[in-house]
């Protein structure tokens, strides 16, 4: 598994290699995209880049791992019983959206987990289900305890990260809308969406300074 040390100034440097491989990302789309494209925008030898990736598939797992790192944490601090659960899933959702935008450069590789293969490829899918769970049991705990409608977590929850993973695709910085805007109006469409008849959402409000 890609281990990642938020100090390490490899791992800062390997940051600003993805910042720009998301831009060649989108402009050639990330299967067209190779090494030597990512090197040029970059205006490093193709030789200095492989210092930091020994291959694609290392850039890709190290995108995937930083993502699921935070993703997973963002899950951990909605476990708590004390908050009903369409406010759980209102946050996991709005911070997903925040976090693969602002937080995590190349984030649109997040998208391409079947682009792994072998080692890196299993190890990445065994922590997207750790999360995916971890949001299917926000919804169970919701429907028991009557807030959200009787429906399917797993169907739920996938129909639910389809859509807040694919604004990596369209969200674009300096637009007309931050990423936290954009993710708490993602979360309030998609969590009042399973509200149960006569419930009223229990949202919680902008952080002061703060849209999400």
């Amino acid at each position: 598994m890609v281990q990642i040390t938020p100090t390490s100034r490899g791992d800062e440097r390997k940051r600003e290699i993805l910042r720009a491989a998301a831009e060649v990302f989108r402009r050639r789309g990330l299967h067209a995209a190779g090494m030597r494209d990512i090197a040029a925008e970059l205006g490093m030898a193709v030789g200095n880049l492989y210092y930091y990736f020994e291959s694609k598939q290392a850039l890709l797992a190290f995108v995937q791992e930083d993502a699921l790192d935070g993703l997973i944490d963002l899950a951990d601090g909605t476990r708590s019983g004390a908050e009903r659960a369409d406010r759980r899933l209102f946050r996991l959702l709005a911070g997903h959206v925040v976090l693969l935008n602002e937080s995590v450069p190349g984030s649109l590789a997040h998208l391409e987990v079947e682009a792994l293969k072998g080692k890196h490829g299993a190890q990445i899918r065994e922590r997207r289900r750790t999360y995916e769970t971890a949001v299917q049991q926000i919804i169970a705990d919701g429907v028991e305890a009557g807030v959200f409608r009787p429906v399917d977590p797993k169907v739920a929850s996938y129909a639910m990260l389809g859509a807040v993973n694919w604004t990596v695709k369209w969200f674009r910085q300096g637009g007309n809308k931050s990423a936290g805007e954009i993710g708490r109006e993602c979360a309030e469409l998609l969590v009042r969406g399973l509200l149960a008849r006569g419930v009223e959402p229990d949202f919680p409000p902008p952080s002061r300074g703060a849209e999400a």
